[in-house]
């Protein structure tokens, strides 16, 4: 297993629990996988101001945040891929258009998290980081990632076929739509962080759980399902360990690498 330079981790149903914490244990396993020379990163879907919590406990190499849009190399931007001001206001009247003047949004721009839901995310979710509540209206700003509540297939569809220069993922533990530049996504940012690091695709390990992550574990050397993991991202791994709530990670790390 010593091929392995770089592990790779999404967040949200594969690091974190149910309870969005991270076990003692898994956070034990990887201070020795780093102390082994091996490096550590961060794959997720969130904007990385509502994964701060989380990079601080991590302190990882690499972070992948928004999807795919924001890649840091110890600390520092090495890419970024946003829309405009008047592209994220296009995108959100679209939306509207489509689903319905209310429908509920969130955009990550590279220092804040905005929604304009009915119920306030940080009550649901206290790891969520600060949020700013916004109408969107004469929302203007250079964004990284737009997500959508959609509730019906077809406009789902619909809006994916008018914003056909955006990347669209589903997430499977509810009705958002995550709209990225088409060039943003997870295995995108991947290779430009793998350039930076001088290491290959072959010698990633990654961990995923959900549609997003798909792409990265086909791309990288290793791909490994969570046993919370839905079907599709079980059927292309190669190999499906214990659930994020059973130390999972911490448990395949320590038998195949530790």
């Amino acid at each position: 297993m010593n091929q392995y330079k770089l592990l790779l981790f999404d967040l949200d149903g594969t690091l974190l629990r149910s309870d969005k914490t991270i076990s003692e244990n898994t956070l034990q396993t990887l201070k020795k996988c780093r102390k082994n020379g091996i490096l550590t990163g961060v794959s997720t879907s969130r904007g990385e101001q509502n994964a701060l919590s989380f990079i601080r406990e991590l302190q990882p190499d690499i972070l992948i945040a928004s999807g795919g849009a924001l890649v840091k190399y110890h600390g520092s931007y090495i890419y970024k891929a946003e829309f405009s001001g008047n592209e994220t206001r296009d995108i959100i009247a679209a939306a509207r258009k489509i689903c319905g003047p209310d429908c509920e949004i969130t955009v990550d721009t590279t220092d804040s998290h905005y929604w304009n839901y009915k119920t306030d995310p940080r009550k649901l979710d206290q790891s969520w980081g600060d949020s700013i509540y916004t109408d969107f209206q004469n929302f203007n700003e250079n964004s990284l990632k737009i997500c959508v509540e959609i509730f019906e297939d077809s406009k789902a569809q619909k809006l994916q076929n008018l914003l056909d220069n955006c990347d669209c993922i589903r997430f499977s533990d509810g009705y958002w739509y995550k709209f990225t530049k088409k060039s943003a996504t997870k295995e995108n940012a991947i290779l430009e962080a793998a350039s930076v690091c001088g290491i290959k695709t072959e010698e990633i390990m990654a961990f995923g759980d959900d549609y997003a992550d798909i792409g990265m574990l086909k791309l990288c050397g290793k791909g490994i399902a969570m046993g919370n993991a839905i079907n599709e991202v079980r059927n292309i791994a190669d190999l499906v360990i214990g659930s994020n709530d059973e130390n999972g990670i911490a448990e395949y790390l320590s038998a195949a690498i530790l």
